[in-house]
């Protein structure tokens, strides 16, 4: 019996090991995408960036409005930016189930929101009021609306314990304070950014190919970029040479995703990502991928490793790389890379092509395979691995 107990007992163990290891990562656009009577409120929550926001927090309730109640709040006529503050106070920073909203100490609560969070609330005005009514009706108010609940709870739409809760409410929220007027953000100069952060070179070219354009044009909506750094440049241009005027824009823009993607959503979506340069006929894709702690950008050609955060200030967030992104619509995997050299053949070509490509004539659909492959092994496969292992050894002894 005692070995079966301690084979029992390392069974569990490892179990336990394995569901501690999984990431709980969220997609709030994805989720309220599966409901189309909430297509007005994400699409709004990716309008304002707080669905980026929503996404890199590890534990956060949503209260969804469906759309005939995003129809009363849009009505009245709010700029962009200050819908962006009340939509923030339907986003609690704190896990709420629907069973949670019955067990609450005292029948009320007071908890924080999002737009609390941001800095922009004045006082306590980001704070919600949750309380436990009569008839097992729960109502929401915020906390500067005189102990008004202006809406009650009618369903859970989605709850991923303890991670994520998305619950509706019968209407929007009122705050004097959100829905004051908020001023537009001032303009991000990306070049500029760039040229003070060891990014010139790779900001010149930007100017120089007229990319710039097609960048600062691509700001508001949300834009991640991969910066290869002036001395990274300066060993490219050999290469860089060789293109025509439209390829070098086509380069250019391959350095650029027209959505925010902070580094922890990097890590946590995995898989093939278009760029700016995507134009349907031409792909000029690459995959993200973790390797250990770093985060990588593959392409058909080479990969390149992220190396630091240069400017993070949504809906702009800019990356350092330590090589130049090579699409393979404009170059070709370095075959005598690819080849095993000699000592003297690599003493010939070591300043030749200080970026030498990593070959590879994977399909999409084997790049996005190898996501969930060896390469990109995370911590529950490693643990089911293991766990397999020691249940072979435990029926052979």
């Amino acid at each position: 019996m005692k070995p079966l107990a301690t084979a029992l007992g390392l069974f569990l163990l490892l179990l336990l090991l394995a569901s501690s290891t999984t990431t709980n990562a969220h997609n709030i656009t994805k989720i309220l995408a599966k409901h189309p009577e909430f297509s007005t409120f994400n699409h709004y929550l990716t309008a304002t960036h707080l669905a980026a926001d929503i996404n890199r927090r590890e534990t956060i309730t949503v209260l969804a409005l469906d759309n005939s109640a995003m129809s009363s709040l849009l009505s009245k006529g709010l700029s962009l930016y200050t819908l962006k503050n009340v939509l923030a106070l339907h986003v609690l920073v704190d896990y709420f189930g629907s069973r949670k909203l019955h067990q609450i100490t005292n029948g009320t609560t007071l908890t924080s929101t999002v737009f609390q969070s941001t800095g922009n609330a004045p006082g306590t005005s980001g704070y919600i009021n949750i309380t436990d009514l009569k008839g097992g009706k729960v109502g929401f108010g915020t906390s500067d609306n005189d102990g008004k609940l202006d809406a009650v709870y009618v369903k859970s739409v989605q709850e991923i314990p303890y991670n994520i809760s998305i619950l509706q409410i019968s209407q929007p929220l009122n705050s004097a304070e959100a829905e004051a007027p908020t001023a537009e953000p001032s303009k991000l100069n990306l070049t500029e950014i760039l040229s003070k952060q060891g990014c010139k070179a790779f900001s010149d070219l930007l100017i120089a190919t007229g990319a710039d354009a097609t960048f600062s044009e691509t700001i508001d909506g949300g834009l991640t970029v991969f910066c290869p750094t002036d001395s990274v440049i300066k060993g490219f241009m050999p290469k860089y040479k060789n293109l025509t005027a439209a390829q070098k824009t086509s380069l250019m823009l391959y350095h650029g995703i027209p959505e925010y993607e902070p580094l922890q959503s990097l890590k946590s979506s995995n898989g093939i990502v278009n760029t700016l340069a995507t134009d349907g006929a031409n792909k000029y894709d690459f995959t993200v991928q973790n390797d250990g702690n770093d985060v990588t950008l593959k392409t058909k050609v080479n990969t390149a490793t992220i190396t630091g955060t240069l400017k993070d200030e949504e809906p702009l967030i800019v990356f350092k790389i330590d090589k130049v992104l090579m699409p393979r619509e404009l170059f070709k995997a370095d075959e005598v890379a690819a080849a095993p050299k000699s000592s003297k053949s690599k003493s010939k070509h070591k300043e030749a092509d200080a970026f030498a490509p990593s070959p590879s004539d994977e399909d999409p659909a084997d790049q996005a395979a190898d996501n969930n492959g060896v390469a990109g092994l995370d911590g529950r496969r490693l643990v089911l691995a293991v766990l397999s292992m020691c249940i072979g050894v435990l029926l052979l002894m």
